[in-house]
């Protein structure tokens, strides 16, 4: 072999090398991430560092919360088991990122749905999970009733959300001042805002409300005012770069709001998906499931592992929860609510 020859086979050597190195990731952000994630045996879902109700590590490690529910639902329907989910705990400022390059398969981190994050950012929204609104909270004790009273003063808020855009916007269109403190980390805007290094914190109606809960027996002294200055849509996100991904996550969402519409829950789904009529009208038949890349049985399992869209709401954010928060607009559409799930054939 010539020395050319030889120069020639090494580079081809090392670039297949580096190919196998780096390819993961990029594969995973080319498409077929239902594969990739049986490949490592694993979905990995990004959630927030800690926001209760939505995603949060209890004493023992285990993650609990709506989007964390939200995540095992897609493992049990794309992976068989709800147990394999690896949990990435992202900032805001990293999130898209994370999607983007396949560091996670799926966001589920309270994020909020807007055309310039779809356009620019080559991600899709698979649907809304959870209806919101920026909200203020101040302490009880400043007399602050309105966001109006906030003229001209320091308002804590996470950097790389859609509250920070929003809380210029507000106040510059009503001809009004800010100082906005952005910081990058959801415990340090808390910190931040309880420390009194702001008057005011601005985010999501019920991210404010699981803040209040780190101040145990002191919730009360801190008032969240009654305007909202943005509508916060939030939902799971994934890579445009997978549209059958994109259909499989929409799906799995939308199946969790028609089991509680079809009165299907965790606790008699399987006694349910016997009758032809509930089967057909949440899984068509094993041509759908084979479309969509997952075993027959997917809304069966989804449902049987978190419980349908009403029960994971109550357990994370409603009654059963310390939040306690009212279903409102996250109410089932028969209910006066926006939770309506298309049909399924």
């Amino acid at each position: 072999m010539t020395p050319i020859r030889r120069i020639i086979k090494r580079a081809i050597l090392w670039s297949l090398l580096l190919f196998m190195v780096v390819d993961p990731p990029a594969q995973a952000a080319r498409g077929d991430t239902v594969a990739q994630a049986r490949s490592r045996g694993a979905l990995r879902c990004g959630v927030s560092e800690g926001v209760a109700g939505f995603s949060v590590r209890d004493a023992t490690g285990r993650w609990a919360g709506i989007d964390v529910d939200f995540c095992r639902a897609v493992a049990a329907a794309a992976l068989g088991d709800a147990a394999r989910v690896a949990f990435v705990p992202l900032r805001a400022s990293a999130r898209f990122p994370a999607l983007r390059t396949g560091t996670v398969d799926l966001l589920s981190r309270n994020t909020t749905w807007t055309l310039v994050r779809e356009s620019t950012l080559d991600v899709r929204f698979a649907g809304v999970l959870f209806y919101d609104g920026q909200a203020f909270m101040v302490p009880k004790q400043s007399a602050v009733t309105s966001v109006a009273g906030l003229d001209g003063a320091t308002v804590c808020v996470e950097k790389g959300t859609s509250s920070e855009t929003h809380l210029a916007d507000y106040f510059a269109a009503r001809k009004l001042s800010v100082k906005p403190l952005a910081i990058d980390s959801v415990s340090e805007v808390a910190n931040a805002y309880f420390k009194g290094l702001c008057s005011a914190y601005t985010a999501d109606a019920a991210h404010l409300s699981a803040v209040r809960l780190l101040v145990p027996g002191r919730a009360a002294d801190h008032v969240i005012l009654p305007e909202r200055i943005a509508k916060e849509p939030l939902g799971p996100v994934v890579r445009a770069t997978d549209d059958a991904w994109l259909t499989l996550v929409r799906w799995v969402l939308l199946s969790l709001i028609a089991a509680e519409e079809y009165g299907v829950t965790q606790g008699n789904v399987k006694e349910r998906m016997r009758d032809p009529s509930i089967a057909k009208a949440l899984e068509p038949g094993a041509d759908v499931s084979m479309a969509l890349g997952v075993e027959p049985g997917w809304v069966e399992r989804a449902v049987l592992s978190v419980g349908n869209y009403g029960e994971i709401f109550e357990r994370n954010l409603g009654a059963q929860s310390p939040l306690g928060l009212e279903r409102g607009l996250n109410r089932l559409w028969t209910q006066g609510g926006l939770m309506y799930a298309p049909p399924a054939r």
